[in-house]
């Protein structure tokens, strides 16, 4: 069975969390017996130049450089490709790319789609990118086969909006590279071990870097760094106003392979997510698999995991944040062992790709069984 996926910027090595998402599952989706190609944009793949990783076919499609073009010209000519090329199902990940999901019907392919939330709110974008992302939000709901919820929040809301059925299949835990946790891989970094703050995400301004930031240096903590794990996928005056903050005690480390990743979410303080939006987010899971405390804002994405009060804060909420950072630093072993195992088993990849391809092979029969009554 060959399945197309489109929608997102490529990988291994790209930001993002529908990158992570589809780089976490699509090798698993091959263990299960898919054939599965990765339609990804060629500016961000020039990392990498075998034309499979982990057994995924990696197709280039070409498309411009920027957040306001890309996603549609890159999709575009990604649906077309995918059926020349035979696909019999396509997957969009993201609600922007879904906009072509009635073309891909037209096409005669079946289609998935997963929501990864609700793009048109987050701050970067204007207006007329709002009402775009609404009207392929729309589309994708009504026009897709299958649509595929990663937070029970947004099935409540597609089921609410557009009394649409959908399938939770959320985000799941990474596999990290088999490495002992060491102190002394910290020493690139100039961090103590347990005495630094982490947070990892784009620099876009939902993730709220500034109120961390306050939040931090109103907690004055002796000793304590604030390190954060990520960069700008195009540099705005949002990405330099973050990035002029730094300071001894602030640092920015940029994007991390996932052998770093591993020893700053297993060694840090705590983890801290300000975000205003998020769907399902991959960071805090990774963190909260390998132990890291956590501390994170009261958005449904993070309330609907129903973790303890004392880890929320309310959104932008500088005070009551700096607070919190001074209450869970001072208190950094709680609960970490129980919340390590709640969430490997709870978020598994292995069992959201065998779930996944159970969906596909779903539709394809659906299909045939269309095709022999016709």
């Amino acid at each position: 069975m060959k399945v197309a996926i489109v929608g997102l910027r490529g990988f291994p090595q790209v930001q993002g969390g529908v990158e992570k998402h589809v780089e976490s599952l699509s090798p698993l989706l091959v263990q299960q017996g898919v054939a599965v190609t990765v339609y990804a944009r060629s500016p961000y793949m020039r990392h990498l130049h075998q034309p499979c990783w982990q057994g995924v076919r990696l197709r280039r499609i070409w498309c411009p450089t920027g957040k306001s073009t890309e996603t549609l010209v890159h999709t575009f000519l990604s649906v077309w490709a995918a059926f020349f090329e035979g696909h019999r199902v396509i997957h969009f990940q993201a609600i922007g790319p879904s906009f072509f999901v009635p073309m891909a019907r037209l096409l005669g392919m079946r289609v998935v789609m997963t929501h990864h939330g609700c793009d048109y709110q987050r701050q970067k974008w204007g207006w007329l990118a709002r009402c775009y992302l609404r009207a392929a939000e729309a589309l994708a709901v009504r026009y897709a086969h299958q649509v595929i919820v990663i937070s029970h929040s947004i099935q409540r809301f597609v089921d609410r909006r557009y009394g649409a059925k959908s399938v939770w299949l959320p985000n799941g835990v990474s596999a990290f590279p088999d490495h002992a946790i060491e102190p002394e891989r910290l020493r690139p970094f100039d961090l103590p071990p347990g005495q630094f703050i982490l947070h990892v995400g784009r620099f876009v301004p939902e993730k709220r870097h500034h109120d961390l930031i306050d939040a931090f240096v109103q907690a004055d903590l002796p000793g304590w760094k604030l390190v954060f794990v990520g960069a700008a996928d195009h540099e705005d005056a949002y990405s330099s106003s973050v990035l002029a903050r730094a300071t001894g005690k602030v640092r920015f480390v940029g994007r991390q392979m996932p052998a770093q990743l591993l020893q700053l979410y297993a060694q840090c303080g705590l983890f801290v997510l300000p975000s205003s939006h998020e769907g399902l987010p991959i960071a805090l899971l990774e963190a909260m698999s390998l132990g890291a405390p956590f501390l994170v804002s009261d958005i449904d994405a993070h309330t609907e995991l129903e973790l303890p009060a004392a880890c929320y804060f309310p959104l932008g909420d500088v005070a009551t944040l700096a607070q919190r950072i001074r209450q869970r630093t001072a208190s950094p072993n709680l609960d970490r062992s129980y919340w390590a195992q709640w969430a490997r088993e709870r978020f598994d990849w292995c069992a959201i790709a065998e779930r996944t391809a159970t969906l596909y092979r779903q539709l394809v029969r659906a299909d045939s069984a269309v095709q022999r009554a016709d």
